[in-house]
């Protein structure tokens, strides 16, 4: 078969047809004309109320914790109702920081889904950084987990501004201002006994705030950029359509779709893990498996024992898997499977969206 088997214009004529799920249309969006996505979702949402499609599928994992897409709405559903009753509703900022876990896209999900900007603060600031992107963000509330509430809760005094501060997996100070997660929801392992409550009701259009994510701040202080819901959503659509013309490209159908396992290596704080990552496996009902910390003889052996599919990236160093002795493992890098990117929105949205996602080989963690 020759290579390519059509053009990019006959692929995009082929996939974006009027009725199809890549179908397009051009609104004007604060003024200006711009090409979107005409079937995708939204609002963040609507993807959390869609997502409790997939039922007992896992979510994620994290060492013991098993989280089912089911358990993880009922924990989402859980805390919004929490903020909401704390005053907290549609443009409000609520900052996030704290390292992969089940709990993060749970907060990250009860937040925007109430119409509330979510801050995904940098896990890995120092407590003077942290302090500085609590105060620019305008940040009124905190969800964050015990290894940044040490480096914050020192420094509480200089932002009076956050009222509400939700701990998970470290100590609150018991007051009306601090609560532990655990006490709200349990552990994620109890998430399946949350009352079978829906999300707050808000109104949201796709041009609402959602995310307010940092730069790194290497050349000076960091600085934030805004991300309204069709920003979020547009890259579930788009990745889809970049791997649906690639297929195409090949000149073969398009797959089934079909939930896959991801190890997921990078920080959620991150567009890369969150955009690009979360937003797609919530859509089609992937596995996100977390870290506690980098480790590659551990991360070999969690693709061997969870079947993973699709791992990111990660630049060869000391302590990667070049650094592993012959023999410590009994996963060898020839056993370990081909990465693979892969999203699958919904057909909510997109009736045939999910049989247009690519495999795309890439090589995993080497």
């Amino acid at each position: 078969m020759t290579w390519p088997a059509a053009s990019l214009e006959a692929i995009e004529s082929e996939l974006c047809q009027p009725g199809s799920p890549f179908e397009m249309e051009t609104l004007s969006i604060r003024g200006i004309p711009t090409r979107t996505w005409k079937h995708a979702p939204p609002s963040i949402r609507e993807l959390v109320c869609s997502s409790r499609g997939h039922g007992e599928r896992l979510a994620t994992v994290f060492g013991d914790d098993r989280v089912t897409f089911e358990m993880q709405y009922r924990a989402i559903a859980s805390l919004a109702r929490f903020l909401s009753a704390r005053g907290i509703g549609k443009g409000d900022r609520v900052a996030l920081c704290a390292s992969n876990a089940p709990e993060w896209p749970v907060a990250f999900f009860a937040i925007t889904s109430l119409g509330a900007v979510v801050v995904p603060l940098n896990a890995w600031w120092t407590a003077e950084e942290l302090v500085y992107g609590l105060s620019d963000s305008g940040a009124v509330a905190l969800v964050v987990d015990g290894t940044r509430w040490t480096l914050i809760a020192p420094h509480c005094a200089r932002n009076p501004r956050v009222a509400t501060v939700v701990v998970f997996r470290g100590e609150a100070t018991s007051s009306a201002k601090y609560e532990s997660l655990e006490s709200l929801l349990g552990p994620p392992s109890a998430w399946d006994m949350l009352p079978d409550d829906p999300l707050p009701d808000t109104p949201l259009s796709p041009e609402d705030d959602a995310t307010l994510f940092y730069t790194s701040g290497t050349t000076g202080l960091p600085k934030a950029a805004i991300g309204s819901h069709r920003n979020i959503m547009t890259n579930i659509v788009s990745a889809s359509y970049v791997a649906a013309r690639t297929v195409r490209r090949r000149g073969e159908p398009l797959p089934s779709p079909s939930p896959r396992t991801g190890l997921i290596i990078t920080p959620l704080f991150h567009v890369t893990a969150c955009s690009a990552n979360l937003m797609g496996a919530t859509a089609a009902g992937h596995t996100s498996i977390y870290m506690r910390k980098w480790d590659a003889l551990e991360a070999m052996e969690i693709i061997e024992r969870e079947k993973v599919q699709a791992t990111g990236a990660f630049r060869r160093s000391p302590g990667s898997c070049s650094s592993i002795p012959n023999g410590t493992a009994s996963t060898s890098r020839a056993s370990i499977p081909s990465a693979t990117a892969v999203h699958l929105p919904r057909p909510n949205w997109c009736a045939a969206l999910g049989r247009s996602l690519a495999r795309c080989p890439r090589t995993a963690g080497a």
